[in-house]
């Protein structure tokens, strides 16, 4: 599964170019529920490569992953909740194929919410301590 980051917004002007520590970040949210269930940016991922595909394999495959692993994640996913965020249809004749509930892609729309509030948190937060950063592109200082 590719490692899904979200780059914060720039701290700089439109006319600079991005050159703080800020401007270069990136964040990764995930959620750990209660015993170690985890929701986060690869399953969010996954949930929107079906909902444009519609196939569970050719999502899979659009994030470089394996049916298997597609299926176990969805089938995680899934059972995360009281209600299905994928629902499938067996193949054949007239083909199969994946689809999001309400409830599934409702899921996607507020956790890309909660990644864009978080970017905008964490930016008004660690702004203002921008100067104060090391040099994050060479080796830490021994202190």
């Amino acid at each position: 599964m590719p490692n899904t980051v979200v780059p914060m917004p720039p701290t700089s002007t439109a006319e600079e170019a991005p050159t703080g520590p800020l401007d270069r970040a990136r964040l990764r949210l995930r959620l750990v529920l209660g015993a170690g269930h985890k929701l986060g940016p690869g399953k969010i991922d996954l949930l929107e490569a079906i909902e444009a595909t519609g196939s569970i394999t050719a999502a899979g495959r659009s994030m470089g992953m394996s049916y298997r692993r597609a299926w176990l994640l969805i089938d995680e996913a899934n059972r995360l909740f009281t209600a299905p965020l994928v629902v499938t249809a067996a193949g054949g004749s007239g083909g199969g194929g994946a689809r999001l509930t309400d409830l599934g892609r409702d899921l996607v729309a507020a956790f890309r919410r909660i990644e864009a509030r978080t970017r905008a948190a964490v930016a008004e937060e660690l702004g203002p301590f921008e100067a104060a950063f090391a040099d994050l592109d060479a080796p830490l200082p021994e202190r």
